[in-house]
């Protein structure tokens, strides 16, 4: 699946209030040119129904999850949600999932073994009366075994919170030919302060879960990064902020390192819609 070299993850394209307002900005950024629109699974809902708004308001763009929980959203009812949407779109969903943390699992009443629950969840897509291929679906992997598990068994990987050192790490696990579309928080913003603590604002309590922060541990970081936030050298590292060529170097760092395409989410401190933010990385959009 071909899903050019960048993309937009957005919470906002789910959550907003004004459905008609997120019709019209998703048919802006296709025409745009970006490669992918990522939808968080934030809170469960329905998943699928959010893709396929977005799936009728553009023409060429992937329309992506950018990841669904797998306690949240059984295996048979999302290969033939998926099945459904690719008869009747003519294209598919990128099914990206994800194992969450241990507390997601035992509020599904099951044991926290991800690993295993991963791969059996990728049989029951196999298994399906509508299975859902390999190439049209993708692990949110940050540890080493789900990597190797992702490239096995999916079209690759959709990492959290990571640096384009540990791209070329998951690169190096891969190998040279599956799908690594790691997720990037940009703020569109040279004043540093003010853009640290934007970036806070969201991503702070990502930070503080248990998951997140033993990978930001593997890649280098302290407990005192990870404290209040996340410190300065964490949030630089994690967070391309400034102006468009800044964010533009962090891209291609990415893809310096190995990755296929990279998911921009703009973290900004006002709500609703980041339209402006959007149209002023358009040159990005490829």
């Amino acid at each position: 699946m071909d899903i050019g070299t960048t993309g937009l993850w957005s919470p906002e394209l789910r959550l907003h209030a004004d459905p008609a307002e997120i019709t019209e900005a998703a048919a802006e950024l296709d025409e745009r040119g970006w490669g992918a629109l990522w939808i968080p699974g934030l809170g469960g809902g329905d998943i699928l129904g959010d893709a396929e708004r977005l799936l009728r308001a553009t023409r060429r763009t992937t329309v992506a999850t950018g990841v669904l929980s797998i306690w949240r959203h059984p295996a048979e009812e999302m290969a033939a949600g998926h099945a459904r949407l690719r008869r009747q779109y003519g294209r598919p969903v990128l099914l990206g999932l994800g194992v969450s943390d241990a507390a997601a699992a035992h509020r599904a009443g099951t044991a926290y073994r991800p690993l295993s629950a991963l791969s059996g969840y990728l049989d029951e897509l196999d298994e399906s009366p509508t299975p859902v291929a390999a190439g049209e679906r993708l692990v949110a992997a940050m540890g080493p075994k789900l990597t190797e598990l992702a490239g096995r068994r999916s079209a690759g990987t959709h990492p959290f919170l990571v640096t384009p050192d540990f791209t070329a790490t998951a690169r190096g696990l891969l190998g040279p030919a599956p799908l690594l579309a790691p997720y990037q928080a940009v703020v569109v913003d040279d004043d540093p302060d003010r853009a640290r603590t934007t970036a806070r604002g969201f991503l702070s309590t990502f930070i503080g879960m248990g998951h997140y922060a033993a990978s930001l541990r593997r890649q280098g970081f302290s407990e005192d990064d990870l404290a209040h936030g996340g410190s300065d050298r964490l949030i630089d590292a994690v967070v391309a902020w400034g102006d468009i060529d800044a964010i533009d170097k962090r891209v291609r760092a990415h893809l310096d390192a190995g990755a296929t395409h990279v998911a921009l989410h703009v973290i900004s401190a006002h709500g609703g819609l980041p339209r402006t933010e959007w149209r002023a990385l358009a040159p990005l959009a490829r």
